[in-house]
């Protein structure tokens, strides 16, 4: 029942082009436009109760150490003992072009052996690149999503106490090298490398050029990367705004997943399955122990024993054969619902189909 759904909704997808056709900027993107990762670490405070444990966490007293001696406190020497402070690491995304004084969000995560974030605050850290240079900084209250609940006898928790996350929670100090309108050359990149994909978007792009400017404005380099010729007069804001709504149907290839784990399969458009004939059974053996307990008669002589019985059961259900054409999706759908099997003997059918060289498809099996 879960394929017979799953391969119709992916049926109902693939009923015409029209429907399958996508814009550009969902299969591709302009090479050089990509975000940064930054990240820093730093310390939570406000927490009520749920911080680091100071002596399993010697780092995180380190560091409050540092920071009251960055205010002029000297505790040097003092034995800590607070659970309110919880050590950290806050990561977040760069977006290109970004410019000074705008916030971005960062994600929080506990370091130490903190038992929860929620009702704590950040205090400002530094976030830096891969370069060491300083890009944002970061500091407010931090969302948390879950909690966590102890008692003398019971715990109570849901979703992850330890991470959260700060909306807005980082200036950017420092903006990345480069400009959109000093790019040389504007190169579009397929998400998914695909010959037949890119010369669609190629065709795509030189009609609406053709159309709009008179000229070609797009050459294919290779199975992934197409080069873009910006027309005179045009800014490149514009004319990737354009491209980027363009339709295109991207070609898949032939590929079925299996996740042996969850029972998922997951069958694609263009898979298809040379006549075979089909037969799937399930031998199951029981065996039940049911001992009995042996006395002898009264005034006789004997001891009283446990003697054991065993009861040896076996089944195997008839097992239906069926014959599977795959000139299409839906005709190898009917094929394995005939046979009736559960996700996993699909499994199992698909691996044999696969082995016998029956299946014109990639077996992909995570």
């Amino acid at each position: 029942m879960m394929l017979r759904l799953l391969c119709g909704l992916l049926l109902s997808l693939s009923i015409s082009a029209a429907d399958a056709a996508v814009r550009v900027k969902d299969i591709a993107n302009l090479k050089g436009v990509r975000e940064n990762q930054i990240l820093g670490y730093g310390l939570v405070i406000g927490l009520k109760g749920t911080g680091d444990t100071l002596r399993n966490a010697p780092f995180t007293e380190q560091s409050l150490q540092s920071m009251l001696d960055n205010m002029g406190i000297n505790i040097r020497g003092t034995s800590l003992r607070t659970r309110n402070v919880a050590a950290v690491v806050v990561t977040a995304d760069l977006p290109p072009f970004v410019a000074g004084g705008s916030r971005i969000d960062v994600a929080i995560s506990s370091l130490g052996d903190a038992s929860s974030l929620l009702g704590g605050t950040l205090v400002m850290t530094q976030l830096r690149g891969a370069d060491g240079e300083t890009y944002a900084v970061a500091q407010g209250a931090i969302a948390v999503g879950g909690y966590n609940v102890e008692g003398a006898a019971q715990t109570l928790s849901q979703g992850v106490a330890t991470a959260g996350r700060i909306p807005n929670g980082a200036l950017i100090e420092r903006e990345v090298k480069g400009r959109f309108s000093e790019m040389e050359s504007l190169i579009l990149e397929l998400k998914n490398p695909d010959f037949v994909t890119a010369t669609r978007i190629m065709d795509a792009i030189n009609a609406h050029g053709n159309g709009r400017y008179q000229k070609v404005v797009a050459f294919e380099r290779d199975y992934r990367t197409i080069v873009l010729s910006r027309p005179r007069g045009t800014s490149p804001v514009r004319f990737i705004a354009e491209i980027e709504e363009l339709l295109v149907e991207p070609d898949t290839p032939a590929r079925v997943v299996v996740d042996e784990r969850t029972g998922t399969v997951v069958i694609g458009r263009n898979v298809q399955i040379s006549t075979v004939a089909v037969t799937h059974g399930n031998l199951s053996v029981r065996i039940t122990e049911a001992p009995i307990v042996s006395q002898p008669n009264p005034f006789a002589r004997g001891e009283t024993k446990v003697v054991p019985q065993t009861f040896i059961e076996a089944n195997e259900p008839g097992a239906k054969i069926a014959i599977l054409r795959g000139a299409d999706l839906q005709r190898l759908v009917r094929g394995l619902n005939q046979i009736g099997l559960k996700p996993q003997g699909i499994i199992a059918i698909l691996q044999a189909i696969k082995a016998a060289g029956a299946l014109q498809a990639e077996l992909v099996i995570q």
